[in-house]
């Protein structure tokens, strides 16, 4: 169809100043834990997250707790996924007033 694109790496296809599709979907994950860690969305926090009580001064008030997994499969659980992004995230993002 594009016989002169055949040869191109899929990197020269990527335009500057766009995210890529992890990228996007890390940035989607982050935005969804803070709506439901507080209360922007229908689904409570207890159903997928628990809050760690451990306190320290380099973490923020709502840090979350990393599950034991057995199986392989359910590393890639949005609810494992995303712990440990959102534990690196600094205080003052986590403590927003909103999505923006």
């Amino acid at each position: 169809m594009f016989p002169e694109l055949r040869n191109i790496q899929y990197s020269g296809f990527r335009t500057p100043g766009l995210w890529t599709l992890e990228e996007r979907r890390n940035r989607a994950d982050l935005i969804e834990v803070f709506k439901i860690l507080n209360g922007f969305s229908v689904v409570t926090d207890d159903t997928f997250f628990a809050l760690g009580d451990d306190i320290r001064t380099r973490c923020h008030s709502k840090k979350l707790l990393k599950r034991r997994c057995n199986k392989d499969l359910r590393h890639h659980f949005f609810s494992e996924r995303v712990v440990n992004s959102w534990n690196k995230l600094p205080s003052y993002t986590v403590k927003a007033k909103s999505v923006n």
